[in-house]
């Protein structure tokens, strides 16, 4: 792997309690100020994250071509293989709620509300692609954090089938 896309373990929302239980602890309140929270929540980005900027420059090394947020599709695919019908979705863990029941309790019903609406959202969109014929991949960051040649290889696989 090469050096630029090595990425460090993140410690937080993924440091699960063992099989499968809730991770333990509660909410306790917001620890940044209203502006603080804002100033924050406004860098977020819908579109190329680190862990999609590490996939699509690991594609373009194997020479592979490919469209990016799809606008015409459900969801909108992180990256698009239309020739070969493959749309491909890398998700932030946090947002799109992976292992969401174990760690829900943690959230304000603002925020369970809102992780929960985008996980219903994603099922919807992956379902409407996968009626209309296309094969869809669904990558975790976590995923990519973990084993970046193990997600390249599931799209190298899907795309050249």
């Amino acid at each position: 792997m090469a050096a630029s896309r090595k990425s460090k373990k993140k410690a937080g929302h993924r440091s699960w309690a063992a099989g499968n239980a809730p991770v333990p602890g509660k909410h306790s309140g917001d620890i940044m100020s209203r502006e603080k929270r804002s100033s924050v929540m406004s860098r977020i980005r819908s579109k190329d994250t680190g862990p999609e900027k590490v996939i699509v420059e690991a594609l373009l090394e194997h020479g592979l071509e490919f469209e990016q947020h799809a606008a015409d599709l459900p969801g909108k695919p992180d990256v698009l293989f239309r020739e070969t019908g493959v749309a491909v979705f890398i998700d932030g863990d946090f947002w799109h709620g992976w292992r969401f029941p174990l760690w829900q309790h943690k959230l304000t019903s603002k925020w369970q509300a809102k992780i929960a609406g985008n996980r219903r959202r994603d099922q919807r969109n992956m379902r409407k692609l996968r009626r209309d014929g296309w094969r869809v991949i669904r990558i975790w960051e976590h995923q990519v954090e973990q084993n970046l040649e193990k997600c390249i290889s599931r799209i190298l696989s899907a795309v050249h089938l």
